[in-house]
């Protein structure tokens, strides 16, 4: 056998041209060629064998009927004139006659002008098919704006450059920032900002992806951005242009400035890294109330580990800051509620919801059992709390009734009276002290100041984050195995000196990476504010990267602030083209304004008003769920266990609920018999 034409046809064809698979490989192959001929590929079954395919070589093919119908759609194509053969392979020298298998690398496809197809025709085809619904009446996106031909074809046609918009927005009261056809989002509102101020063409105003419209980073509902970037072609021939797209925007929105890109430019692509702020007040990092369910258990749960010792020296710092708050700023509201029903009111602040005897022994009405407690059912707890914990006062106060539904627990709601739907025209006594007790309480949690060492103690927790981690816990629908879920953090710290405003203590968070998927950043927040409230080892959040599912909740998306996308590599590129560089630091002065109008003063504003942090960790304390034992002394395991008992428990119950149903239908069987 000649050996050189064998090696000659295997380089020249070796992952460019025909190949057909083999389960093994086949008997008649001489053992010296079969490092010539065969190139071993890893694939699911791990014993996949390539090897080419020549006339007078016998094989066994697999997937015999997959190749099969792979034939059959290359010859419709080839009689459309939708593929060509490649030229020249018959004329490789010591390679004699090769059968072709499928389409595979052995067909190219042609261009549209080889095919006589208009590719403006082309993309308004597809547009159109996009804007059908099921009755066959056209629709447009709220964004989109549909003009007449005459109005297009009068407009006069100009270039268009592929640019990168930077930009800032305030989230509040819109459905996020990605283009939504039904919602008012930060997209929709700059498309048509876009189209009014001509910098899109009327023929490209009924649809983004015409103007190949990306953005660098997608931000949750009323998340805000001081820093974003959109890129996109644009006609910027105008030099007012930044000005007039401004004019059609709300104060809401604004656009920094236009940078000239060279074509291949996506924002999303080529962002190096990502930095977010999260303001949060002091007081979410107090300990949950001692009589609070979560506060109970961490003690159980810590005495069980034989570590209640280490617990109360990691809470040192606010062993009595609730029995002084209260001294301060709730004794004297008790002392002033009616002594006829202050054992009520109290058992409804504190226990009601916590314990099954209180829930038969208080004499409420429907609708003050209604206004203190919520009482979801089991079962939704993983996919609940994923998405859980929303922060806007429209929603009714999702916070609390969320994280209630997520954990499937039983809730001491107190907040729930602020949102129920249907409310009495006036309300009880036992409710007006409910809530100028709670309205005690969040004056307490205002005047609350962080002690330095329980700063350094969020610090620490923080660093735990940096560096390259599987992050499946802290986002949904993702496991420990995708390989999505690992990404890079560069740093994450919070700042020394916290920011007093109107009383209340905030502090600033800081966390700098590569990339963050869909409420990574709320959810880390979260977790290390339970940590620290909980007292709980520093290590649990490596016990977070492992495989074990743990359900954290999502933080408010209140305090969620975009600083800026970072473009260093692309920049050095972008200077090599003759253009500017992405940065934001020459639009300093006019962030730094619009983040203290637009943003901070409106996270201030509704958290005043709202007190969306108190309700969601108020809801987290008084749920009834082994969910959070993890932050306790035992660690995962806690949960494990809990899990496991509520599991067989239920299980228990359902025996014994089928077993009576049983003997009542056999009863009733014989009866008619």
């Amino acid at each position: 056998m000649n050996f050189r034409p064998a090696q000659r046809t295997a380089n020249l064809l070796s992952y460019r041209y025909l190949r057909a698979s083999l389960i093994d490989p086949p008997p008649w192959l001489p053992k010296w060629n079969k490092s010539i001929l065969l190139r071993r590929q890893t694939t699911k079954t791990a014993r996949d064998f390539h090897i080419l395919r020549t006339a007078g070589a016998p094989a066994i093919p697999r997937g015999l009927e997959a190749e099969t119908m792979r034939n059959l759609e290359v010859e419709a194509a080839r009689e459309a004139g939708e593929v060509e053969e490649i030229e020249g392979i018959e004329g490789i020298e010591g390679m004699g006659e090769v059968e072709a298998v499928g389409v595979g690398p052995t067909r190219r496809k042609k261009s549209d002008a080889q095919n006589g197809l208009d590719k403006r025709a082309r993309n308004n085809e597809r547009v159109a098919k996009r804007q059908k619904v099921d009755g066959g009446e056209e629709y447009l996106p709220v964004y989109a704006t549909k003009f007449s031909k005459e109005e297009i074809e009068t407009q006069k046609k100009k270039p268009k450059r592929k640019v990168a918009v930077m930009l800032g927005y305030s989230g509040t009261g819109y459905k996020g920032m990605q283009l939504n056809p039904h919602e008012r989002t930060i997209e929709g509102d700059l498309f048509k900002a876009f189209v009014d101020s001509g910098a899109i063409s009327k023929a490209n105003a009924d649809d983004p992806k015409k103007s190949s419209f990306i953005r660098c980073a997608r931000t949750d509902k009323g998340v805000h951005a001081a820093g974003n970037v959109i890129s996109l072609k644009l006609i910027v021939e105008d030099p007012d242009i930044v000005a007039k797209i401004n004019e059609h925007l709300s104060p809401q929105i604004r656009v920094w400035g236009i940078e000239r890109t060279n074509g291949s430019f996506s924002c999303y692509q080529h962002c190096d890294s990502r930095t977010y702020q999260y303001l949060i007040p002091s007081h979410c990092f107090l300990p949950p109330h001692p009589k609070s369910f979560l506060a109970r258990q961490m003690v159980e749960l810590a005495e069980e580990a034989n570590d209640l010792e280490g617990y109360q020296a990691r809470q040192q710092e606010v062993e009595d800051v609730w029995s002084k708050m209260e001294e301060e700023h709730v004794r004297h509201v008790i002392e002033e509620i009616d002594p006829s029903i202050r054992d009520e009111v109290l058992r409804a602040f504190y226990e009601y919801g916590n314990s099954h005897e209180h829930r038969s022994s208080t004499n409420f009405t429907e609708d003050q059992k209604q206004a203190i407690s919520d009482v979801p059912s089991r079962g939704e707890f993983i996919s609940a709390v994923e998405n859980g914990g929303g922060t806007e006062r429209k929603d009714s106060q999702e916070s609390t009734s969320e994280i209630s539904s997520a954990l499937g627990a039983k809730t001491h709601n107190v907040e729930a009276m602020e949102a129920s739907e249907e409310r009495p025209s006036e309300f009880t006594p036992v409710e007006i002290a409910l809530r100028l007790l709670k309205a005690a309480y969040i004056k307490a949690k205002k005047a609350y100041r962080i002690h330095p060492a329980r700063l350094t103690r969020v610090r620490s927790h923080l660093s735990r984050y940096v560096g390259t981690h599987k992050f499946h816990n802290y986002t949904i629908e993702k496991t420990s195995r995708d390989p999505s879920a690992t990404r890079v953090i560069k740093a994450f710290n919070v700042d020394a000196l916290p920011i007093l405003i109107d009383d209340t203590e905030w502090l600033s968070l800081k966390v700098w990476g590569q990339s963050f998927m869909m409420h990574q950043i709320r959810k880390m927040v979260s977790m290390v504010a339970l940590l620290v409230r909980c007292g709980c080892h520093e290590g649990r959040i490596q016990d977070s990267y492992m495989a074990d599912r743990l359900s954290i909740p999502k933080a408010p998306s209140l305090g969620l602030l975009l600083e800026c996308p970072v473009f260093d590599v692309y920049n050095e590129k972008l200077e090599g083209f003759g253009y500017n560089k992405i940065d934001f630091r020459r639009y300093e002065k006019e962030m730094e304004e619009f983040k203290q109008r637009e943003i901070y003063e409106r996270i201030f504003r509704e958290e005043e008003r709202d007190h969306t942090f108190h309700s969601f960790f108020t809801g987290l304390d008084n749920t009834r769920s082994s969910q959070l034992f993890y932050l306790s002394s035992v660690g995962v395991e806690a949960t494990e266990k809990e899990t496991r008992k509520e599991t067989l428990t239920e299980a228990t119950a359902k025996t014994n609920i089928g077993e009576v149903m049983s003997e009542d239908e056999g009863d009733a069987i014989n009866e008619e018999e």
